[in-house]
């Protein structure tokens, strides 16, 4: 169950005797690492009490629409923001009718109305209400609007029938619900990743760089990897794990981060550059220790090698996705490295005072992005930064894939005309 490590998993609980099974569901879900919220339906509250799932879970559970502490901050939008997936185990009959509808009458309907991450739901009822035409009506409209339906599996209940309707085991629950997390869109692919910051050393103590938190570029190396990619993640000094199933490199400045991608772009189908690399370094670095004693002090600065120019122009064809953060005109300065390096996709988020939806806070977990093409654009609203990467990868395999069509129909041409 790798693919649910350090996933953020919104479990909703409705009102079912199955409630009972999510206790464990919630334990299976940490033991496999993830972090779990819990959202209980008044009707779930019948069943189990809230302690038993704050208890388990290590976190405070969810109740109400309108709470005036968690509302002041808009309590249900964060919580959308936060989850990776939403797991409703048990999804009792009305819960599911309600979810068709769009209804938002209550917390647990409002977080899946207002969220775009992927939803599970794990039905549990009488055997007669899941046959009934309105259930399974619902349940097919579901599953068109993309919904994962999780069982139900048959057997006895506890109403003493026998039949489908009763919740799929936590087990079996966990294993459809990781698959959420492992697309294979990337399979037999190698993904060349680089993130974080570089640092540039003014003498042995001190160095120039800036405020990356590399969080966006980890967040895009789990994804790749979770689509089934190789991913070789070339990361500057930053404070965090590395992902599952990759190859990390360290380095320390923009020479050393030139040189390991410049070592590894023969190996690469897709080079993501969400790094940032300082433009300038000083242009001597003395072997001691600057001392405080003049008034002024002067550094001269030297340019730093422009590793994704140099990837492309040496690489032509290999399909290179860089990354622009701007104060001011994002648009317009996205567009234009785009044009200058002939890149096939640049995505860019504000920064500082420019970025409002995150108050300019360098080193969020948020991000809101626009992302740019030859031909075509496309905005991502503000989420969390592992839910904005599980939504730039199927778009970069998309462009990717494009691409590639329109070279094997290029090269089929020149190999006509040969002939």
């Amino acid at each position: 169950m790798t693919q649910l490590a350090n996933k953020h998993i919104l479990l909703g609980v409705t009102g079912s005797i199955a409630a009972y099974k999510a206790a464990d569901l919630v334990r299976r879900l940490r033991e496999a690492g993830a972090e779990v919220r819990v959202v209980m339906t008044d009707g779930a509250c019948e069943f189990v009490t809230p302690m038993t799932f704050q208890a388990v879970s290590g976190q405070p559970v969810h109740r109400h629409l309108l709470d005036a502490g968690a509302e002041a901050a808009m309590g249900h939008i964060e919580l959308a923001r936060w989850a990776d997936a939403i797991l409703v185990a048990p999804a009792s009959a009305n819960f599911l009718a309600r979810l068709v509808q769009g209804r938002a009458d209550d917390l647990l309907s409002t977080v899946c109305l207002a969220s775009a991450v992927p939803l599970a739901v794990a039905p549990a009822m009488n055997a007669a209400m899941w046959a009934n035409p309105a259930t399974a009506e619902n349940a097919r409209n579901l599953q068109k609007r993309g919904v994962l339906l999780i069982g139900p599996d048959r057997g006895e209940q506890a109403c003493g029938e026998v039949g489908a309707g009763r919740m799929s085991e936590p087990a079996a629950i966990l294993a459809q619900l990781s698959e959420l997390f492992a697309t294979g869109s990337l399979t037999g692919k190698t993904v060349l990743i680089t993130a974080g910051p570089t640092r540039e050393a003014i003498d042995p103590v001190r160095y120039l760089s800036n405020h990356s938190s590399g969080k966006m570029g980890y967040a895009l190396a789990e994804a790749a990897a979770e689509a089934g990619a190789r991913v070789i993640l070339v990361s500057g000094p930053v404070s965090l794990p590395t992902p599952a199933h990759l190859e990390r490199i360290d380095v320390v400045s923009a020479e050393q981060m030139y040189t390991a991608v410049m070592e590894r772009t023969e190996q690469a189908d897709i080079f993501i550059a969400t790094a940032a690399v300082a433009d300038y370094r000083p242009t001597r670095a003395p072997t001691e220790k600057i001392k405080k004693d003049q008034a002024h002090l002067n550094l001269a600065l030297e340019k730093t090698p422009d590793i994704l120019a140099s990837v492309k122009q040496r690489h032509p064809r290999l399909f290179c996705v860089g990354f622009a953060a701007e104060t001011a005109d994002l648009a317009h300065y996205a567009r234009a490295k785009l044009q200058e390096k002939r890149l096939e996709m640049v995505v860019a988020n504000p920064v500082g005072p420019a970025a409002v939806e995150t108050r300019g806070t360098f080193g969020s977990d948020t991000n809101a992005l626009q992302v740019f093409w030859p031909g075509g654009e496309i905005e991502l609203a503000l989420a969390g930064k592992a839910q904005l990467a599980r939504q730039l990868i199927p778009l970069i395999v998309s462009r990717y894939e494009t691409g590639s069509r329109a070279a094997a129909s290029g090269a089929n041409v020149v190999e006509l005309k040969k002939n």
